[in-house]
């Protein structure tokens, strides 16, 4: 049956009557959507509490300024966060529409095209293969597959589908987000784009991503802190009302009875207490953490794309950071996978470099290019090798003409069985790894293209051992001139060389530095894998390699014990690969894992995180959490890398918050037992938290990487976000800034400095802009464990314009903030006094530093 396809005018009738094949997005957050939602998050509440006790008692205090403050804070917060994700969530679609762009092969006008699947309209004629992805719904007109239906159905076993005499059954009917399997169709699409059963599923749900690990462990870090945070609130609001009912009134008796019986007073009391504790709540509870979440893993995720990784799920890129084991294929992935025919040995040993040198043997070159060309899924499209796989396409390019004959039936190679076959009217064609096919061979084709006996297959086996010690791959080529007949006739062996990645050496070392641990997992001879284990250092002296048979004649126990020096499994099977996976996450290791073939995606579902390859299957990349689009070692080791950049980065944020957290609130707490009832107030308040949470978030956002984060050693997947590094910094960087507010506050000395006046209003604003600096230069302190603060600064140029400008709107505010701020203008001298004092905070830390790497700590960030 022939199919020529739609022509163009065809084309251009089909979209306009039935549309294109693009799905539109129904659940897409808007920002006004977004902005409405971002109401219910609990510090909003607090606020907009705040506010309404504030305009309760509005008409009485006429406290305009504060109340107007409280409700720009809410617009502010509500605002940013909701621009935040709505920016953020733009950005990750546009990367995923441009890194998703998936081709199909169609015919139209007579001829293979390879189109976008974005452009296919009804009526076209669509082949699919083994591993593609199928693109609309439609039913076969010719071939039978095997298809995994489980993104519609849920069931997970594949389904049987083939022609049934053009007509639409269940039997032959396919769906678009369905992945086929095995062998190879043509289908005729009936529906295309959110006319299709996948399409009308997404209208109705939108696929909601599920928070991540690490996002959940935040949210329960931020749940602890707040619950201290309100714990502090009650401490504050009981020691304000003790300050003014009791300190006070110098704790007599009477006096405390006149103030108790004075209930307008109380109120007024009572209230501000409240007010007091509302603002330690809103300054403590780190709402910022979510929001800076989503923006470092957007930043770095941008990043990564320039380094050809597209991150699939967020939970994969976290987790690589915690890789201690990974198992990488050859193909692609430390070699360059630009594979190259060398030539074809015959059984003598004869090598043929190419088409023209086989051309002095017309016999022997028709039956190579047959078994070349027939046995093959890849085919010339506008001078182009388009499908197939890399083998199949290399192929392809070594000789491309042939005598053609009726294909009956064909099986795709399969990396279970080794091999791929062809069956036509006259002949039985199948190629693939030696030891299926050799031992099946019972004659070889002599000079003369005669048939045979084989009585001497060693002789092969030496000639295959040759080329396999040097590196290259060899496939075996046989046919059989009686279809039925199972007694092969080996024609020879094809040597294809693929030659090692140049970066594949600092890729392999980057990664071994970072204490992750390489087992290549390969389908090669183990000859070949020896070669490529050596050459890169995988495998050493007295290290493990085995084969595919040798691998599965141990059990699991036996596996476990040499683990730590296996390092080569030749001639593995995707099942080798889960059933290593399983073993390795049984002895708490956390596994990565690369593929690319239909075959590898359960093993890279059950890997902890599944690296699948820019030139790979659909099925592999719909399984794996991270894509590494130029199938190259180096983007993995970048991945890591960056998965330990997003670690540390949110790890940095949450020092310099906390530490402002343990200052603000050890100053509210003490403050009015030493006579300071509000050294901050309600809109300072507010601002501190705006640099802390929302300017702060952005600023840490954008921390590069660095190459000495690959030398330390994987951290387990469940370590805590803060460990005992953070807390000794937190705990004495926090103190230590809360003990110099209060030490400013209480000595004469600081008060005989700043100009004098009745309401203290000069001192009042010194001390503002004492806290605010102290706050800029522990950010210098927070983001690097090294005694150089501007150590990788240049790197992060949003963080020096951040606090910069946080510093220059202060300085503003020192000036002009007024009776909203209580701040009423320093002199030079005075504002240099004060930043000196803040600076403190570095030498101080630079101690704690210096301190720590004379006792060798090895626990950073």
């Amino acid at each position: 049956m022939e199919f020529n396809g739609l022509t163009d005018a065809e084309v251009i009738e089909a979209r306009e009557k039935y549309g294109g094949n693009n799905i539109e997005a129904k659940n897409e957050n808007h920002f006004f959507k977004l902005f409405i939602e971002s109401f219910g998050d609990p510090i909003i509440k607090i606020l907009l509490i705040a506010l309404a006790v504030k305009v309760v008692f509005l008409f009485r205090e006429f406290d305009w300024f504060e109340t107007l403050g409280i409700f720009i804070a809410i617009f502010l917060a509500s605002f940013i966060s909701s621009i935040s994700e709505y920016g953020s969530g733009k950005a990750f679609n546009k990367l995923l529409e441009k890194n998703s762009e998936i081709y199909t092969r169609v015919r139209r006008n007579n001829k293979i095209a390879n189109i976008l699947v974005d452009d296919l309209v009804v009526g076209d004629i669509v082949m699919l293969s083994a591993g593609e992805a199928v693109s609309a719904d439609g039913i076969i007109v010719k071939g039978e597959v095997t298809v995994d239906e489980s993104s519609l159905t849920g069931e997970s076993y594949e389904v049987s589908k083939k022609a049934v005499n053009n007509q639409a059954t269940e039997k032959n009917k396919l769906y678009k987000g369905s992945i086929v399997y095995s062998k190879e169709c043509i289908m005729k699409i009936t529906h295309v784009g959110n006319n299709t059963l996948y399409g009308n599923v997404a209208k109705e749900l939108g696929e909601q991503n599920p928070e991540s690990p690490l996002k959940l462990r935040l949210r329960h870090l931020a749940k602890v802190i707040s619950k201290m945070g309100y714990i502090a609130a009650v401490l504050v609001f009981f020691s304000y009302l003790l300050s003014v009912i009791v300190i006070s009134n110098d704790f007599e008796i009477k006096a405390i009875l006149t103030t108790l019986n004075t209930p307008i007073l109380i109120i007024d009391y009572v209230i501000y207490g409240l007010t007091l504790a509302v603002t330690i709540i809103i300054v403590s509870v780190p709402e910022g953490l979510p929001m800076m979440v989503a923006l470092v893993l957007s930043t770095n995720m941008k990043k990564l794309l320039k380094d050809n990784v597209l991150v699939r799920k967020l939970v994969g890129i976290e987790t690589a950071g915690s890789l201690n084991l990974l198992l990488t294929d050859k193909t692609g992935t430390l070699t360059k996978g630009e594979l190259s025919v060398l030539g074809v040995c015959d059984y003598y040993g004869r090598i043929f470099n190419n088409e023209i040198e086989l051309m002095k043997y017309p016999k022997y070159l028709n039956i190579i290019s047959k078994s070349i060309n027939i046995n093959n899924s890849s085919e010339i499209v506008d001078s182009k090798i388009i499908g197939g796989n890399t083998t199949d396409q290399a192929l392809k390019k070594f000789i491309t003409s042939y005598e053609k004959e009726e294909i009956i039936t064909k099986e795709p190679f399969d990396s279970n069985l080794k091999y791929s076959s062809a069956t036509t009217k006259e002949n039985f064609y199948i190629r693939g790894a030696s030891e299926v096919i050799l031992p099946n061979c019972k004659y070889y084709l002599d000079k003369n293209n005669k048939k045979e006996l084989l009585t001497n297959p060693l002789d092969i086996e030496k000639m295959i051992s040759k080329y396999t010690q040097k590196g290259m791959r060899v496939i075996m080529l046989a046919y059989n001139d009686k279809p039925n007949d199972h007694e092969l006739i080996f024609i020879g062996i094809v040597i294809i060389q693929d030659e090692i990645r140049d970066d594949a050496y600092d890729g392999v070392k980057l990664i071994q530095d970072a204490g992750i641990k390489v087992i290549l997992v390969t389908g090669d001879a183990l000859d070949t894998s020896l070669v490529v284990g050596k050459s890169l250092k995988i495998l050493n002296n007295n290290e493990i390699a085995l084969t595919s048979n040798e691998f599965n004649n141990l059990n699991n126990d036996e596996i476990k014990v040499i683990l730590p020096k296996l390092k080569i499994i030749a001639r593995a099977k995707p099942i080798d690969k889960s059933r290593l996976v399983k073993i390795a996450q049984e002895l708490n290791l956390v596994v990565g894992m690369t593929g690319d073939g239909v075959n590898d995606a359960p093993a890279l579902k059950k890997a902890d995180v599944g690296f699948s390859m820019g030139s790979g299957t659909e099925v592999a990349k719909e399984a794996s959490d991270i894509v590494i689009l130029d199938d190259n070692i180096k983007s993995i080791s970048n991945a890591i890398l960056f998965g330990r950049t997003i670690f540390k980065n949110i790890r940095k944020f949450i020092i310099f918050q906390l530490t402002v957290n343990i200052c603000a609130m050890t100053l509210s707490i003490i403050g009015p037992f030493i006579g300071i009832s509000t050294p901050v107030t309600v809109m300072q308040m507010l601002w501190i938290n705006m640099i802390m949470d929302t300017l702060a978030g952005l600023a840490f956002a954008y921390e590069g990487s660095s190459v000495e984060f690959m030398k330390e050693k994987p951290k387990d997947k469940n370590v805590p976000i803060i460990n005992n590094y953070m807390y000794g910094e937190i705990i004495l960087t926090g103190f230590y800034s809360a003990l110099l507010c209060l030490l400013f506050l209480k000595i004469p000395l600081f008060k005989d400095i700043i100009r004098y006046d009745v309401n203290n209003n000069y001192f009042m604003t010194a001390f503002f802009a004492l806290f605010i600096f102290i706050g800029i230069f522990n950010a210098f302190n927070a983001r690097t464990k090294a005694r150089n603060l501007f150590y990788n600064l240049t790197q992060n140029k949003v963080f020096l314009i951040i606090f910069c400008l946080v510093s220059l709107i202060q300085i503003y505010l020192i000036y002009h903030g007024g009776n909203i701020f209580r701040t009423y203008g320093l002199t030079i001298k005075e504002l240099f006094l004060v930043i000196v004092i803040a600076f403190s905070v570095i030498p101080f830390d630079l101690a704690r530093k210096t301190y720590l790497i004379k006792k060798n700590n090895k626990e950073y960030l």
